[in-house]
């Protein structure tokens, strides 16, 4: 009975190490990559050329934000960005937040251009989607009410 024990906890060190130690090797495989510039930029069109190499967006209907009209608790607001468009990255962005950048999801090809998140908003405002298509970046917004503020408000 105390060999079963020992061998399971012998069992779970080592994938625990092996984890640990992959973590240590290849740190930049498990966390994601931050732009520290972006996320302090204040204006969108400088989000946009730090992390998509231009602020040229064109307006597309073929993209979908799915949110509330009106958000009870600006710290947690549901969103949805979905497209049919070939889209290699989806960024969202919310003008009227002190960090407009929220985030951007870079997609592999095979995957479906499609993200759900729960965002902040400190106060009533657009939350804007743009999706990066080759070269080209298209974009639509949409205006939720916020009745309690979710960034320090």
């Amino acid at each position: 009975m105390n060999t079963i024990k020992r061998r399971f906890f012998l069992k779970s060190g080592l994938l625990g190490l092996t984890a640990l130690s992959s973590l240590a090797l290849f740190p930049k495989m498990v966390f994601a990559k931050w732009s520290t510039e972006a996320f302090k930029a204040k204006s969108i069109p400088k989000v946009l050329m730090t992390l998509l190499g231009t602020s040229e967006t064109e307006t597309s209907s073929r993209i979908n934000i799915k949110a509330p009209d009106i958000a009870e608790n600006g710290a947690v607001v549901p969103v949805t960005i979905s497209t049919d468009l070939e889209a290699s990255s989806i960024t969202i962005l919310a003008p009227n937040n002190p960090s407009p950048l929220i985030g951007n999801f870079i997609l592999s090809p095979e995957a479906v251009p499609y993200v759900a998140t729960r965002i902040k908003m400190g106060k009533t405002g657009d939350i804007v989607a743009i999706v990066k298509v080759g070269d080209k970046l298209y974009t639509t917004k949409k205006t939720v009410k916020v009745t309690i503020g979710g960034c320090g408000g």
